[in-house]
């Protein structure tokens, strides 16, 4: 019998397996995972995450390792920053060649944010369940910046978290003078200053850390990872000198990470160094709430008064003597942040 010529076919000879598309239909049916540990995230790196499990994470008792993991597929597009509290499954013995997977992100009870600009629409979360903001400055070498520090501080009150603002390098410049800025806000502060081999300042700082979760920013230069250093002998975070042409400094921290404080007192977060914290996240007349020693003078201005216009009853409140001597430099840092947040040339 001769092979039948390809014209010859029609498809009543060829079977089709309905609902065949080349691979099996998946289950809806997800595991339960009831046999997965809780572990808490202290560094992200590249699609790996190292998280801790063991006494104290989660309320189970279980041997205490350093366990790398990777997210696995049910866990979706959610991103997992340092401070996140997870559950792990598959090989969590922490050996050298053992690989773990993150199979759920527990809910967060806070997070800290910015986005790259005022005008980026996408927020990226830095660092999840911190309770407390540090924000590292510089009186000198490098130059203090306030109104990045103002940017941190709404950003602080916006997420929840307790500032607090520690002014390094006093032995280079008084701090009286800036500090007379913030005393309107009664942020609490810490001065710091270099002691022969230490510093000066630092266990008025480790009383703050006590039984928290606190997250360290600044710019570059400003002796951030010094001070964590100085916090956490061992975890030798590398430190960046300043230009002394441009008086910036050099990035030395490339990703976040969790440190333990000795006596496991609490966690320091260090980030890496900014040099600009975006709003856009921010709703732009939340702003005024941040800055409870100009907020009582806008109750004098007109319906949907941007706080920055002729008509704004601000200008007079500040003039009164109302909002303190910093009152006019205060204000000007507010409209700056409201311009920038709106996009706005300054």
């Amino acid at each position: 019998m001769s092979p039948r010529h390809p014209s010859d076919y029609d498809e009543s000879d060829v079977r089709v397996r309905p609902g065949r598309r080349g691979s099996r239909p998946r289950s809806k049916d997800r595991p339960s995972h009831e046999d997965a540990i809780p572990g808490f995230v202290t560094a992200v790196d590249r699609g790996r995450y190292t998280v801790l499990v063991g006494a104290g994470v989660g309320g189970k008792k279980l041997p205490e390792r350093v366990v790398i993991a990777m997210k696995a597929r049910e866990i979706g597009r959610k991103g997992i920053v340092v401070g996140d509290q997870v559950e792990l499954v598959g090989d969590t013995s922490g050996g050298p060649d053992a690989l773990a997977r993150i199979v759920k992100l527990s809910p967060r009870k806070s997070v800290l944010r910015r986005t790259a600009d005022d005008t980026d629409p996408v927020e990226r979360v830095i660092v999840a369940n911190p309770d407390q903001l540090v924000i590292v400055s510089a009186l000198a070498n490098p130059e203090p910046r306030p109104r990045l520090i103002d940017r941190c501080l709404v950003a602080a009150y916006d997420a929840g978290l307790d500032p607090l603002l520690v002014l390094t390098k006093a032995d280079l410049q008084d701090p009286s003078d800036f500090l007379s800025h913030y005393a309107p806000l009664d942020v609490p502060y810490i001065v710091t200053s270099t002691s022969g081999d230490g510093f000066d300042g630092l266990e008025a700082l480790q009383d703050k850390l006590i039984g928290r979760v606190s997250v360290f920013v600044g710019h570059s230069g400003v002796g951030k990872s010094t001070l964590v250093n100085g916090l956490v002998p061992e975890a030798h975070r590398a430190i960046g000198n300043v230009n002394v042409v441009t008086g910036r400094g050099r990035h030395t921290s490339s990703s976040a990470v969790a440190l333990r404080l000795p006596g496991d007192q609490g966690w320091v977060i260090d980030t890496p160094g900014v040099r600009s914290f975006g709003l856009a996240h921010v709703d732009l007349h939340r702003i005024i709430e941040h800055f409870p020693d100009l907020e009582p003078g806008t109750e004098k201005c007109p319906r949907s008064c941007s706080h920055d216009e002729e008509e704004c009853a601000l200008d007079e409140y500040v003039a009164s003597g109302q909002a303190g001597s910093a009152g006019p430099s205060r204000l000007e840092s507010l409209r700056r942040l409201l311009r920038a947040r709106s996009g706005e040339s300054d």
